[in-house]
């Protein structure tokens, strides 16, 4: 089992930054592909970004791309999502979401995931 819990999320201007957090516990996260989701008001949950530690790989949406960067610190079993940049359209709450990696496939579709935190809301006022 895997827990997971976001932190980081506010209120930030336009052009401003944040950086969220995505802590694990329960189980060592390098074998994991590790992501995040968002969900803005009136949209369906959409995929952000992820990473794989094992493959060394990394996925960003078309619409953060430059803009946000995910890291990890696997000693703390943590992933950050460095959002800079950020425009009203960033506002939604923010999830993250781990499954065993076995490759990107499919990587948008929110079933694949075993294990979801509870999100962190971010806020982008113009």
């Amino acid at each position: 089992q895997v827990q997971l819990q976001e932190s980081g999320g506010g209120l930030v201007q336009t052009g401003g930054s944040l950086r969220l957090a995505c802590a694990a516990s329960g189980h060592t996260i390098t074998s994991y592909a590790m992501t995040w989701f968002r969900h803005a008001p009136g949209k369906e949950r959409e995929f952000v970004a992820g990473d794989s530690w094992s493959s060394g790989s990394e996925l960003y949406e078309d619409s953060v791309k430059c803009r946000f960067t995910i890291s990890r610190n696997n000693a703390k079993k943590t992933q950050y999502l460095q959002m800079n940049s950020l425009k009203p359209v960033d506002t939604a709450v923010y999830y993250c979401a781990a499954i065993p990696f076995v490759g990107w496939a499919q990587h948008r579709l929110e079933s694949r995931y075993n294990y979801w935190g509870q999100g962190t809301k971010v806020t982008v006022s113009s």
